[in-house]
């Protein structure tokens, strides 16, 4: 009986009882989890009953972006706790409050910094110049065309295609065929 008196007195008085006290059947390292859910039920009990002060959620939209991770996870958990009732016993701060939290205009909602677009519409026409600009000089430090890339080389490429009769059905040598055939480039002269 001795040795079960150190373990009776780590239970909590509200747990303690001879149908629970058989749960607690637990080696000396180890907590009890039912006194944990209890204190948690206990606590949630607690947070719903009560409203959320009117200090805490004065000015909250001014707050929000400065207050801690921790401090705005237990606010928004708070009343969320209160929003699980009965909501015509929230009161009007509260209200505000959480709809501000969940759709106003902060993290990824936060509306754009002003001049956003004049910015972005700088960038995308920066690029384009320098698009640009490399272009001309690719082109400039490129070769000249090939020399079949003129329109003669191309009308005499059209002739021989019609002397070996190739695609005779829809092509080049086809009756009645009105198409440019081979030629794309510009005249040698021109």
């Amino acid at each position: 009986m001795l040795r079960s008196l150190p373990r009776a007195a780590s239970i909590p008085t509200y747990v303690r009882g001879p149908s629970i006290r058989s749960s607690f059947r637990l080696s000396k390292s180890s907590t009890p989890v039912c006194v944990f859910d209890v204190q948690q039920q206990q606590q949630r009990r607690h947070a719903i009953s009560h409203a959320v002060s009117n200090p805490t959620l004065a000015g909250i939209e001014k707050r929000w972006e400065v207050m801690p991770p921790q401090e705005q996870a237990e606010l928004w958990m708070a009343l969320r706790d209160r929003m699980k009732n009965d909501w015509n016993e929230l009161t009007l701060q509260e209200k505000k409050a959480s709809w501000w939290i969940a759709f106003g205009p902060h993290g990824p909602r936060e509306l754009p910094p002003p001049g956003e677009g004049r910015m972005i519409f700088g960038y995308v026409v920066a690029t384009f110049a320098g698009s640009a600009v490399v272009l001309c000089i690719i082109r400039w430090l490129a070769r000249p065309a090939p020399s079949t890339m003129n329109k003669e080389y191309q009308e005499a490429t059209n002739a021989y295609l019609r002397s070996q009769n190739v695609e005779p059905i829809t092509g080049l040598s086809s009756e009645g065929y009105k198409g440019k055939g081979q030629v794309q480039s510009r005249s040698k002269r021109d």
